[in-house]
């Protein structure tokens, strides 16, 4: 037993959507607290393997919009204290209005289950570009937002406060590893872009912020999750494709400034404390593997 586990009581999650951000949660919540029990959702039978050799509990469960599976493996996997959703909402692959069915599928089972705290990964691309400095409170409604369905989603799930802990965190553009800026766009001519500042997250600050709440308590608002550093994105761009060896994008001038937004994380810094590994996005760690946790 870790020094982590004598302090902090034994937990049973849940990760709904346990990928790219999941997997590696799950991995680094059991190398530090060996008696927490982690249960991990895919859609992918092949991964189920994987979460067997890692110490997760794997489940296969296909959600179109609703829970194509058994109601045994179902209730077993919300059988939890905590759960998190990670659920990629893929909107340009689905219809308007198919990622608020899949999250109102998702509260049906919450509602019949013991869970009593909840982590929804949302999305700062919720945020039109408003050409300033962005706080929480400037999208409440899906008819402020520049993607209605998320909203309409994350307000299903803070309806089930105060009866459940809710955290909402709105993350930045998941990077690291092998999710490498330069690389989308190595090679391109005259881009219009570059000027306008990043609202970029390392994934291994989403997984150490996700930890932070998991270890220290759940409180029931909606987090902005970006690094404090806000790089051009011509900069973060170079860097990335010198990194390795890639062709770099070439930038056009012009007298019009491209309509921006910067994603403020004061909110969060209020009420939790945590200190970035990754605080300049200039400086995110990227490796052509995945790398896992």
């Amino acid at each position: 037993m870790t020094d982590n586990d004598s302090k902090v009581e034994k937990k049973q999650i849940s990760i709904l959507g346990c990928g790219w951000l999941g997997f590696p949660l799950a991995q680094r919540l059991l190398s530090l607290h060996s008696t927490w029990e982690i249960k991990g959702s895919t859609t992918s039978a092949s991964k189920i393997d994987a979460f067997a050799k890692n110490g997760i509990e794997g489940f296969l469960l296909p959600l179109n919009p609703g829970f194509d599976v058994d109601r045994v493996a179902l209730h077993s996997f919300f059988d939890v204290d905590t759960l998190i959703i990670s659920l990629p909402p893929r909107l340009q692959q689905h219809d308007p209005g198919f990622y608020v069915k899949q999250v109102e599928s998702i509260i049906s089972e919450i509602e019949i289950s013991r869970i009593t705290n909840i982590i929804f990964i949302s999305s700062t691309g919720i945020y039109p570009e408003l050409n300033r400095i962005v706080v929480e409170d400037d999208v409440k409604t899906p008819e402020a937002s520049a993607s209605p369905d998320m909203v309409a989603a994350e307000n299903l799930l803070t309806a089930l406060r105060p009866e459940r802990n809710v955290t909402i965190l709105r993350l930045g553009g998941l990077l690291g590893y092998n999710r490498i800026p330069g690389k989308y766009v190595q090679g391109k001519k005259d881009m219009t872009t570059g000027s306008i500042p990043v609202n970029y997250i390392h994934r291994d600050d989403a997984v150490g912020i996700i930890m932070t709440i998991l270890e220290t308590g759940f409180v029931n608002e909606t987090f902005n999750i970006v690094s404090p550093i806000h790089t051009t994105r011509r900069e973060v761009y170079e860097a990335s494709c010198a990194q390795f060896g890639w062709e770099a994008p070439t930038f056009a001038e012009s007298n019009e400034k491209p309509d921006f937004k910067v994603i403020s994380a004061e909110k969060f810094d209020k009420h939790y404390h945590y200190s970035f590994r990754f605080s300049d996005p200039l400086h995110f760690y990227y490796s052509l593997e995945d790398g896992g946790a």
